[in-house]
């Protein structure tokens, strides 16, 4: 166990919140556990040992336990023999933690160091409120299905087969700071003119498919925009051009950055698809192919295309040229995209779901 921040008790008592394994389940919790702690509870985070989300929480008043995680996999492999091992123990560690910190309700963002900690709420009848990013669930969500009280998903879409708790439409969480971004203070930070800015992401890990094909474009590129690249830690390239800049990530003003840029080039992983839809950004996205994922991306992707929010280009398709023709595509179709995205519905997303929470209590 470990205090991330120096935590004052709560008069409310103790939500546990759970989730990890990649930025993308934890993140979103941060805007849900700022809330929470503003309500008054005592928060413990539940994550892997690896230091990750820890690192992620450090600057809040959470104490963090790490527990023991198998990767869930849907493929056969050997380690899937281990990992068995593995999850049965975290089972046990949960056991003896909610046990010890006797939660009111746990919140589980998901990832596979969820299942153990939802099951063992569960055989202590602590009871669970789960919140799905993806369009399509993912394997820990489904799995964790059967011992959850009420699930929250992000796109009214989502369908979660047999299951027969509370389902409410919620939205994803966004942290507030994105949504009240500067662009002129964004613009003035990196000392930008007035030429369109092209922002490039691929996410908390980069892409590396994506960055090549971009700085092979860059030629077509810059004379229509500024492009700022966001590459993913340890893929700085060095390129020096003018109106060219790449950086590894981009933590203090990301807000600002968001806002000044005319149009993004991103992954279609649910949380920065909905940081886009709520901002109206013109946007282009190049979900992650089946080949490296479940396909979650893709469906994501599929559903903003299908609404009129996105253009997307598949990774299989992606290269210099079709990159551009992309690009050029979506700026013939701007005012369309425009107006469909200021139709897009921001829902009290934090708001909800700590209502729901508190709900169980």
């Amino acid at each position: 166990m470990v205090a991330v921040g120096q935590q004052q008790q709560s008069s409310s008592g103790v939500i546990a919140v759970v989730g990890g394994g990649s930025a993308g389940h934890v993140v979103p919790t941060l805007p849900v556990i700022d809330q929470l702690l503003a309500r008054q509870w005592s928060v413990h985070f539940i994550g892997t040992r690896s230091g990750f989300e820890e690192k992620l929480l450090q600057d809040r008043d959470v104490t963090f336990h790490g527990i023991a995680a198998g990767k869930l996999r849907r493929y056969l492999d050997w380690q899937n023999v281990t990992d068995v091992g593995r999850v049965a123990w975290a089972v046990i560690e949960s056991l003896v933690l909610l046990r010890r910190i006797k939660p009111r309700v746990v919140f589980s963002k998901g990832g596979f160091v969820s299942l153990p900690l939802v099951f063992a709420a569960w055989l202590l009848r602590v009871p669970v409120v789960a919140h799905e990013s993806d369009l399509t669930p993912g394997l820990a969500n489904r799995l964790a299905s059967s011992f959850v009280r009420t699930f929250c998903i992000s796109f009214a879409e989502t369908v979660l087969p047999k299951f027969r708790g509370r389902i409410v439409h919620t939205g994803t969480p966004i942290r507030p700071e994105l949504l009240s971004g500067d662009g002129r203070k964004g613009r003035l930070a990196l000392a930008l003119d007035d030429k369109n800015i092209l922002l490039v992401t691929g996410g908390s890990l980069g892409a590396d498919r994506l960055n090549q094909v971009l700085r092979a474009a860059l030629p077509e590129l810059l004379r229509d925009y500024t492009v700022i690249h966001i590459c993913g830690p340890g893929k700085v390239s060095g390129v020096a051009q003018t109106g060219y800049l790449e950086f590894e990530y981009v933590t203090q003003g990301w807000g600002d950055l968001l806002s000044a840029a005319d149009v993004v080039i991103s992954r279609a992983g649910a949380n920065a698809l909905f940081e886009l839809l709520s901002l109206g950004k013109l946007n282009l996205l190049v979900p992650l192919s089946a080949k490296a994922s479940r396909g979650d991306q893709i469906a994501n992707a599929e559903y903003a295309r299908s609404q009129g929010y996105s253009q997307v280009l598949p990774e299989s398709a992606l290269n210099a040229e079709s990159l551009c023709d992309a690009l050029k595509s979506l700026q013939l179709n701007e005012a369309q995209h425009l107006a469909r995205l200021a139709e897009f519905k921001r829902l009290s997303t934090i708001d909800l779901l700590v209502d729901e929470i508190e709900a169980l209590t």
